[in-house]
């Protein structure tokens, strides 16, 4: 969280903007206002609250709708004069009932990250019950035998042309690699970065 001595609220007459992001997806949700109460409350309340410039009053974003946003982490700019809220929407941000004021749409690949850091979670709790939890259990062969024959059936539903058998098989792909992954201590990130790292030597016309 931010050191709250350090903001600066004068430029804007005792205010400061506060721009939300969905710490889901990283997409920016809106643009809003806080004076120190707000910010106070928001801290103290975990929903965002603003300080509304038409009404004169404090805001907590949500609280005729429904639509709140949960408050999970708040940092400054440099300058200290703007922050940046991430948060998890409970419904749609914007009041035209839009997932975001902005028009932007979520997007969901940063749930990969999650899904692996649970994985890792699995490895290292065991929890009774789940199926990670069997497949750690039952070693690195059997995890790579279910990566080999998730990979034939993909190739299979690719081949027959099936879209929904495709999504369907590729996401248990993803899984039982990200599985084989994390039973053989490779981050994710690596992946990533050795990604990157070849796109940037690809030619670029």
């Amino acid at each position: 969280m931010i050191d709250k001595s350090k903001l600066n609220y004068e430029k804007l007459c005792g205010l400061i903007p506060a721009i939300v992001v969905d710490i889901n997806s990283d997409a920016v949700l809106m643009l809003g206002f806080m004076n120190e109460e707000a910010l106070e409350l928001t801290l103290s309340s975990k929903k965002v609250t603003f300080f509304s410039r038409t009404k004169n009053a404090l805001w907590v974003k949500g609280e005729t709708s429904g639509n709140y946003l949960e408050l999970s982490d708040i940092k400054n700019d440099c300058d200290n004069d703007t922050l940046l809220v991430y948060a998890k929407p409970q419904g749609p941000t914007c009041h035209t009932g839009e997932y975001s004021c902005f028009g932007v749409k979520g997007n969901h690949s940063k749930f990969l990250l999650q899904l692996y850091e649970l994985i890792k979670n699995r490895k290292m709790e065991l929890p009774e019950g789940s199926y990670t939890t069997r497949l750690f259990h039952e070693g690195t062969n059997k995890i790579i035998q279910k990566v080999g024959e998730e990979a034939i059936e993909t190739v299979i539903a690719a081949k027959n042309r099936n879209r929904k058998e495709i999504i369907n098989e590729v996401s248990d792909l993803f899984y039982h690699l990200f599985v084989m992954l994390a039973e053989q201590d490779i981050e994710f990130d690596e992946i990533i970065e050795n990604l990157y790292v070849r796109n940037k030597k690809l030619p670029q016309n």
